[in-house]
């Protein structure tokens, strides 16, 4: 097959049944919730979709939907099992793509909601929160095992923050909403990927409106650049591109005379309109977008990263990987990846989801030696990243059903160390 043909053949997920199938997802998800006893509201209310767009995909107007929004299905029907839905013969648990619950994530959960209010004792100094969120800013970035870092640091970080906010007064209060809205992207990261879909959604709004009271442009540009990936990742596209295009109006007073994140920030929320537009298939609009986010980079050269988005001109190229894969233009996505190597993006975490986004490459090729060979090197760059990521985990179920040849005995013991159960 020709690599055009290739780039242009429909590349559904083994994972999930494909047209065709003697029953639809549609139909097996509306028989289970019929069977729970809820109603089309309030099984799009829990998974961030509305009633229409639930009766869309049980009738069939819808594909199937996405893994991401799968598993939460299955986990808001009580389902333990992905193939319930899916109809593929595979009895595979729907903890296998979500992950574990990570041992810090109830008490991560219990500083976010603790409304307590200080009434004495020295109030926390803002000053000193901002160097303890960069700190914890270089933690994620930085430490292989960083969703074990973060779990340490956040839940001491957020309380104090919080009572920033709370207990001072003026212009202190409005800088400790600035750090609490830090804290809350920062928090983001860490509950991502979890079995807490809720909590993604609570710091990412947060976040937006503790930079609304700051009353701080880059503040609420970062907020939203969170809340586009929320917005994303459950479907809901036209309000995910809205919201980063009125970030990003936002910004542009400021970008001459504001300093480099300014601009960076804007690249970054470029870099996640395109992602959105390749996600729905629209190949245009997302290389369109990809490339105003590449001049930006370029303009801030070769050794500029922003902090929260890790926008740089070497993560644009992973973001060119990433909108091949979700194109379903596996040669587009791995010369993307062969025009930089991935040691150069500093951010172990990025890199080791880069390095799982090429495997997604080589996956929809049918190539499983390079797909393990590339899930190895992210699992050993950090652990803690390809062990909460859905994709991985599929790739990797599908490694242990069919092994690559002389494989066996790796692709088990990498399934182990990701803690997947044989």
């Amino acid at each position: 097959m020709n690599e055009h043909a290739e780039e242009l053949q429909d590349e559904g997920d083994p994972m999930i049944a494909q047209p065709g199938d003697e029953q639809s997802i549609g139909r097996r998800i509306r028989q289970h919730r019929d069977r729970a006893g809820m109603s089309r509201v309030v099984l799009g209310g829990l998974v961030g979709k509305s009633a229409e767009w639930v009766k869309a995909v049980e009738s069939g107007r819808l594909q199937a939907p996405k893994l991401p929004v799968l598993l939460r299905i299955a986990d808001v029907l009580g389902l333990g099992d992905l193939a319930t839905l899916t109809g593929n013969g595979y009895a595979v648990p729907v903890a296998t793509f979500a992950g574990a619950r990570h041992s810090a994530l109830s008490e991560v959960q219990a500083a976010l909601t603790d409304y307590r209010i200080i009434s004495s004792g020295r109030a926390p100094d803002a000053g000193h929160l901002s160097a303890r969120l960069r700190h914890a800013w270089e933690v994620r970035h930085g430490s292989p095992d960083h969703r074990t870092q973060l779990g340490r640091l956040l839940p001491g970080l957020i309380r104090d923050a919080q009572a920033a906010v709370r207990v001072l007064r003026t212009a202190e209060r409005r800088e400790a909403r600035r750090v609490l809205a830090g804290v809350y992207q920062l928090t983001d990261f860490y509950v991502a990927y979890q079995p807490a879909p809720e909590l993604v959604w609570m710091v990412a709004d947060r976040a937006l409106t503790e930079g609304e009271e700051a009353d701080d442009p880059y503040v609420i540009a970062g907020g939203a650049w969170a809340m586009v990936q929320a917005l994303r990742d459950g479907g809901r596209w036209e309000e995910a591109i809205d919201l980063a295009v009125h970030a990003i109006g936002q910004l542009a007073p400021y970008l001459e005379h504001g300093s480099a994140d300014w601009r960076g920030l804007t690249g970054a929320l470029e870099a996640e309109i395109a992602y959105v537009h390749a996600r729905r298939g629209r190949y245009g609009d997302a290389w369109a977008h990809w490339e105003r986010a590449d001049r930006i980079a370029r303009v801030l050269g070769p050794d500029y990263r922003h902090r929260q988005s890790s926008f740089s001109q070497t993560v644009l190229g992973a973001h060119a990987t990433t909108l091949g894969v979700e194109l379903r233009r596996p040669g587009e996505a791995l010369r993307a990846a062969d025009s930089f190597a991935a040691a150069e993006i500093p951010s172990l975490a990025r890199r080791s989801r880069h390095l799982i986004e090429v495997a997604r490459g080589h996956d929809l090729r049918g190539e499983g030696a390079a797909v393990w060979a590339l899930l190895n090197a992210s699992e050993r760059t950090a652990p803690e990243t390809i062990r909460y990521n859905g994709f991985a985990r599929s790739m990797l179920v599908r490694l242990r059903n069919r092994p690559p040849t002389g494989l066996r005995t790796d692709v088990n013991d990498l399934c182990e160390r990701v803690g997947l159960a044989a």
